[in-house]
């Protein structure tokens, strides 16, 4: 079974790359459509575009994503907790994160 998070205690990197490959070929399908050309055709150019071709990330350029998802990862849990154990609670619940995600997005 394939973990979360690998022995260097950061996320896997090809996880990450599955992500962002997922999250650029819907794009890519998006633009397409918006673009009126059919959803075969977007099928078939999603695998030659040079569009598609140039949406890849190098090792580095992933090793630097993972690393910051974990220090934002990393950075919510404990700012909840703060608010958790402030509310006497021992359990972090999604209400906690709510209330910090708006300033720790906008100190990322």
């Amino acid at each position: 079974e394939a973990s979360l998070m690998d022995a260097n205690n950061t996320f896997d990197s090809d996880l990450i790359h599955a992500i962002f490959k997922h999250i650029w070929a819907r794009r890519f399908r998006e633009r397409e459509r918006s673009d009126a050309i059919d959803a075969a055709e977007a099928e078939v150019a999603l695998g030659t575009s040079k569009k598609n071709r140039l949406a890849s990330a190098n090792a580095n350029a992933l090793k630097l994503s993972c690393e910051l998802l974990k220090r934002f990862v990393s950075e919510a849990v404990q700012r909840a907790a703060i608010i958790a154990e402030a509310e006497g609670m021992d359990k972090i619940e999604a209400t906690h994160l709510e209330r910090i995600l708006p300033q720790l997005l906008l100190d990322f």
